[in-house]
């Protein structure tokens, strides 16, 4: 039950103070996502990481021959190499993977002998076109950065001409046994990751309505006092929390609902037709993404609404629906069966005491409906879908490969700046290394190569969790190679540790790195005996720290993209995505909600809305620009487009008819308006001011987000 008095106040102010994660982001852009997500614990991923890696360790131990470390370590770059995702696009990357890692050990293990002046310039170009491979997205950049691990050991020790071929093969083979036990483990469950990512929808949604029910019901928190007179403006703390509630929620049910369609349509391309499970996801997606927009509509009802009544009724509804979003996403994830009877006596309660509130009995109706959807497909006699769902139509392959290679490859791209830059550190590191060319030396490149990021803010966050991950997993390294006191002994540990690793990469990145520096500890005492444990942890903890420094650096000094400027970029085309939706809504007609041009110009208009909050993420973690002009308006305005898109999203399913002239009117201000400050055509008369309560709120919204925009002169004039 929804309380109210101080404990409102403390989860009020809970909500104002939360960390996100990178696949959750949160709503305070000012604070790096580094916060754990127990979610992300995938014991099955330690489970195939212990087999693909810890067995041959342990067969080595029975059986010492040389090549099987060699086909161990592959294992287990695989393992890091795979990404997850969907099963066609996962075996293709690892497949390759273990390929060009095979070549890579071969060939350069080869012409280490040769020296730094061969070596390192063709190193360069490995290591260009492994970061450069991010364009093709994070499984290939994943499998990329593991490329350069392969690239940094092979130049640890020379291979004759003999013996290249021959571990060529073995590390090939090594990768591509990892690989045939991904495949193993995840056929038995092909329809397993449309579930969990259609799943994650509906949980969201769930996290969504938990948290617009508390909004409903924000009062005046108790202990934000001066003296014995209260100061705390209840208006200005209920725009913070809306504004934070947007950008907490909006954003990740949007990127939820991309991935998971993503997943639909990689599986559906696998198959020779569309499944009954596959059209059953797609619908399940569908009425989930138009739950969303429906409770967009109605948070735009509540924030806007002063009347305690009816905030009351919205809040009852947001109360009975959380539930029900709930019970449907554990029975997608679990794919359970619903007992549908009971749960459409829930739904039917759902929307009692509205009917004679139009506006509210409207949008509860719409999202009741979708739910039902949910239900029934749910159960063994639910819904049969038909017809066909989805395009089967794709682009040629070369034009998937060659497309984003073409189109990132300028000084404007980050990605390309990123791999730039990642060559013109690695190269003198590398160099490094092979001069000193001790047993620990090649971490100094790792680390240098791994930690950078195309952004600096990225680069700042992924040093903080490497280096305080390192430190910590070799102090629990240390003790525990410590505690083993024969190669067996050690051997034995190294399953255990694998399965703890790998099962935790999903956590956090620090955590990850932290329960994997001991298996590394270990690794090192097993295939290099002779150096103890604390040596080991050192070593790695100071080539860490050092690495870490060179990263952020070279981030801030070479070829640095500029978060303002991005910024000011991202801004413009969020406010051109948001004049397409408002020309679909106001005046399309309603032909354009029946083809679906509402439904995508929304869409559009929540990424790019997406993409501008990321922007303005990096520009506020980046040092000195979360105080410059161009950022701070963009704060602003990144606000007020929210309220635009949830004031559009309400005239998409009430479209005011009361006033047809005025509507017709004021939708052509508004779209060119919007057209305007993206850049677009001339700002255009107002007209008259409208009658409707509705429209006249979103014009007021469209006003306030065109004088952010001004130039300050114009600025400073009175409204």
């Amino acid at each position: 039950m929804t309380g109210t008095g101080p404990h409102r106040g403390r989860r009020a102010a809970a909500f104002l103070r939360g960390r996100g994660t990178p696949a959750d982001p949160g709503r305070d852009l000012t604070r790096l996502p580094i916060g754990l997500d127990p979610r992300g614990l995938s014991l099955i991923d330690g489970v195939r990481a212990a087999l693909a890696f810890g067995l041959v360790i342990l067969l080595h131990e029975w059986v010492p021959w040389p090549p099987l470390l060699t086909l161990a370590l592959a294992a287990n770059l695989a393992c890091f190499a795979d990404a997850g995702g969907p099963m066609r696009a996962r075996l293709l990357v690892l497949t390759v993977f273990s390929l060009l890692s095979g070549v890579i050990w071969g060939l350069f293990g080869l012409i280490q002998p040769l020296g730094p002046v061969l070596v390192v310039p063709l190193a360069g170009l490995v290591i260009f076109a492994c970061t450069y491979a991010r364009v093709w997205g994070v499984p290939a950049q994943t499998a990329g950065n593991v490329l350069i691990l392969v690239l940094c050991f092979a130049l640890d020790r020379p291979l004759a001409p003999g013996g290249a071929l021959e571990a060529g093969l073995v590390f090939a083979a090594g990768g591509l046994w990892a690989t045939l036990l991904a495949l193993v483990l995840w056929r038995l469950h092909p329809y397993r990751p449309t579930q969990r990512a259609v799943a994650e929808v509906w949980r969201r949604l769930t996290r969504l309505c938990d948290d617009l029910e508390d909004l409903a019901s924000l009062t005046r928190p108790a202990g934000l006092q001066s003296g014995h007179r209260q100061i705390f403006d209840r208006h200005a703390f209920e725009v913070q929390a809306f504004d934070r509630h947007a950008r907490a929620h909006r954003r990740g049910v949007r990127e939820a609902i991309e991935q998971a369609r993503f997943v639909i349509v990689d599986l559906a391309r696998s198959r020779s037709r569309i499944s009954d499970r596959t059209a059953q996801a797609l619908i399940r997606l569908e009425a989930a993404e138009q739950i969303f927009a429906a409770l967009i509509a109605l948070s735009d009802l509540i924030e806007d609404e002063p009347d305690p009544r009816r905030r009351r009724m919205a809040r009852r509804f947001l109360r009975r629906l959380r539930p029900l979003l709930g019970v449907i996403a554990r029975a997608i994830r679990d794919d359970s069966v619903l007992d549908l009877p009971r749960l459409e006596r829930a739904i039917a309660r759902g929307a009692r005491r509205l009917a004679h509130d139009r506006g509210l009995n409207d949008l509860a109706t719409r999202i009741l409906d979708r739910v039902r959807i949910g239900a029934k497909l749910s159960t063994p006699g639910g819904e049969r879908p038909g017809g066909a769902l989805m395009g089967r139509e794709s682009l040629p392959l070369t034009t998937r490969l060659l497309g984003p290679l073409a189109t990132h490859f300028t000084l404007a791209s980050a990605n390309l700046r990123h791999a730039v830059r990642a060559t013109a550190v690695a190269a003198p590191a590398l160099w490094a290394t092979l001069v000193w060319s001790g047993p620990f030396a090649h971490w100094l490149t790792i680390t240098v190569v791994l930690t950078m990021q195309p952004f600096y803010a990225a680069t700042w966050q992924r040093a903080l969790e490497r280096i305080g991950g390192t430190v910590l997993g070799g102090l629990i390294g240390a003790a525990l190679a410590g505690l083993a006191t024969t190669p067996l002994a050690l051997a034995a540990l190294i399953l255990p540790l694998s399965i703890i690793g790998f099962a935790a990469r999903g956590i956090s990145y620090g955590v990850f790195i932290a329960c994997l520096t001991p298996l590394i500890v270990l690794l090192v005492e097993v295939v290099e005996p002779g150096h103890g444990s604390w040596e080991v942890a050192g070593m790695r903890a100071l080539l860490t720290l050092l690495g870490g420094l060179i990263a952020v650096g070279s981030a801030l000094v070479l070829w640095p993209i500029w978060e303002p400027d991005q910024v000011r970029l991202e801004l413009r085309k969020a406010i051109r995505a948001h004049a397409a939706f408002a020309r679909a809504v106001l005046c399309a007609g309603h032909e354009a909600e029946t083809s679906g041009a509402r439904a995508q110009a929304a869409r559009a208009a929540g990424l790019a809305l997406n993409d501008l909050e990321a922007a303005l993420a990096r520009a506020l973690q980046q040092p000195r620009a979360g105080r410059h002009p161009q950022v701070e308006t963009a704060m602003v305005a990144d606000a007020t487009l929210r309220r635009i898109s949830a004031r559009l999203t309400a005239l998409r399913y009430a479209v005011e008819t009361a006033e047809p002239e005025a509507l017709a009117a004021w939708s052509g201000w508004i779209t060119a308006t919007l057209a305007n400050l993206g850049g677009e055509g001339a700002p255009p008369p107002m007209p008259a001011a409208p009658h409707s309560d509705g429209l006249r709120r979103l014009v007021g919204q469209v006003e306030l987000l065109a004088e952010t925009l001004a130039p300050t002169p114009a600025r400073a004039r009175p409204a």
